[in-house]
């Protein structure tokens, strides 16, 4: 029913209006506190789907959650949930934490009654109670325990898709293994891709898992991760994924065209589409995607990506552009201070995120998205001192240090920073310190001659084979329709 005939009976009878209250449904269950929990969590994320919930509302929904978690952490449940009910259940409460932080940094539009009970209710949605939540949930369910143990062939968390029907709950075992999604897309959304990357460490996402039972955790997952990674310069990483994702998306979308997450599928696709064209213009690596996904890519980014590797201003219009359509929509938790009511803070940086020696701290007060804006379009800029070495590098296969100076019209130590900071930009740090190349095109000096490493991409034979194969049953279905005189 959670799947199916909630969503028709609400779509015909709730369209425009709330469910009724949980006192109008109580008496019909003798009043069952859990019950009521679990209505109320409904109702709320029904509100906030059809309309624009007040503060009292929005206090109210988070007191529910914290009542709702808290008999989920230190009562006795014993309730089977479907997966997809307790990943909304998640997802919905990161989402009003990131919708409450961006209600409450616009101090414009604010009452007097609103700023005072802002005051009040200064605990509410704050940052340390959805973050220990979400931990709480993961530690009490030992999920990071059992997944270990999984690997061991101890357990069949994975195999039973994280139900336990010998009479056990499935609630906080999931709802602990979806935390740590959770956490990541917080952490995302805070710009710590670090910490959000080492949440969802113990979710091996190159292996089956749990997370793809949903489809919605599926996508959110593969779409934190890959951003996270394409922040942190692991482009390969996020190459990587996003095709494996873009590509499952394009062979099932059609299997939900009727789900209520369908317009949300096709928005994270396009968004993901815009990240990808971004890390293949950072970082070459073609060959990590596709047929099917790169033709799509170049149908809608194709001409972009070209006039990207170009670093000029067009190209950093083209990077701004993709940058903001792609992004998480950042947060900053921090309260606005309450002695200013009309200044639209919208939100407030944490100056300690960038130094105060960096060109990008030009202002006490940034803008939570602007910040990261800035942080990644320096980080293109810094790339485009590689693009005339990798231009050289691909042309020899050997060449002298004064030979590329002087066609870089450089002297030699500048060369070498060049060539240094190529090596820097082209290396990253995975979640286990090692180190790993995302480089196309390496080298390394001897006796100041450069030896270029260029990796050469394994053909695929099969997508080409296949394609041909549709191809001649199009031709012979065709002359089979064609009547002969």
């Amino acid at each position: 029913m959670y799947e199916t005939s909630f969503q028709s009976l609400s779509e015909r009878l709730f369209k425009e209006t709330p469910w009724p209250s949980v006192d109008a449904v109580a008496h019909y269950v003798d009043n069952d506190h859990v019950f009521c929990l679990l209505y109320r969590e409904m109702w709320f994320r029904h509100l906030y789907a059809r309309s624009s919930p007040t503060l009292k509302q929005r206090i109210d929904s988070w007191d529910n959650y914290c009542s709702l978690f808290q008999v989920v952490l230190h009562g006795v449940v014993t309730m089977q949930l479907p997966n997809q009910w307790l990943w909304d259940m998640v997802d919905e409460f990161v989402y009003q934490f990131q919708s409450f932080c961006q209600y409450r940094a616009k101090m414009k539009s604010k009452t007097a009654e609103e700023i005072a009970l802002l005051r009040q209710c200064d605990q509410t949605w704050n940052v340390y109670g959805v973050l220990n939540f979400l931990q709480a949930l993961v530690e009490k369910s030992t999920i990071i325990q059992i997944l270990e143990q999984e690997k061991e062939g101890l357990e069949q968390f994975t195999a039973t898709d994280g139900y336990d029907f010998n009479g056990g709950s499935n609630v906080l075992k999931v709802l602990g293994y979806f935390s740590m999604v959770g956490l990541l897309r917080v952490h995302c959304l805070l710009g710590d891709y670090h910490t959000g990357l080492k949440c969802l460490l113990p979710i091996d996402i190159s292996q089956q898992g749990v997370y793809i039972s949903v489809i919605g955790s599926h996508i959110t997952t593969i779409y934190h991760y890959g951003f996270a990674n394409l922040m942190l310069r692991r482009y390969v990483d996020a190459i990587r994924e996003f095709n494996k994702i873009l590509l499952y998306i394009y062979k099932t979308k059609q299997y939900h065209q009727k789900s209520p997450q369908y317009e949300q599928i096709l928005k994270k696709n396009e968004q993901m589409y815009a990240l990808l064209a971004i890390c293949l213009s950072l970082c070459p690596q073609v060959k990590l995607v596709e047929e099917t996904v790169n033709s799509q890519l170049r149908e809608k980014y194709g001409e972009k990506m070209i006039r990207m590797q170009r670093y000029d201003d067009e190209a950093f219009a083209i990077y701004d552009e993709l940058f903001s359509y792609a992004c998480p929509k950042f947060i900053t938790p921090s309260a606005p201070s309450f002695e200013e009511p009309l200044v639209n803070y919208n939100q407030l940086c944490i100056c300690h995120l960038i130094s105060v020696s960096s060109p990008l701290s030009s202002s006490l007060y940034m803008d939570a998205y602007r910040l990261q804006l800035k942080l990644f379009l320096y980080e293109v800029k810094q790339q485009q001192l590689l693009s005339g070495v990798r231009t050289f590098l691909k042309v020899y296969s050997t060449i002298s240090l004064g030979k590329l100076a002087s066609y870089m019209e450089v002297d030699e130590p500048t060369l070498r920073t060049i060539l240094m900071t190529y090596k820097h930009k082209t290396h990253s740090v995975d979640s286990e310190g090692k180190i790993s190349s995302n480089a196309d095109v390496d080298f390394y000096i001897n006796d100041d001659m450069i030896h270029v490493v260029e990796s050469k991409p394994v053909k695929q034979y099969g997508d080409y084979f296949l394609r041909q194969i549709v191809k001649l049953e199009g031709v012979i279905n065709d002359m089979d329709r064609v009547k002969l005189d």
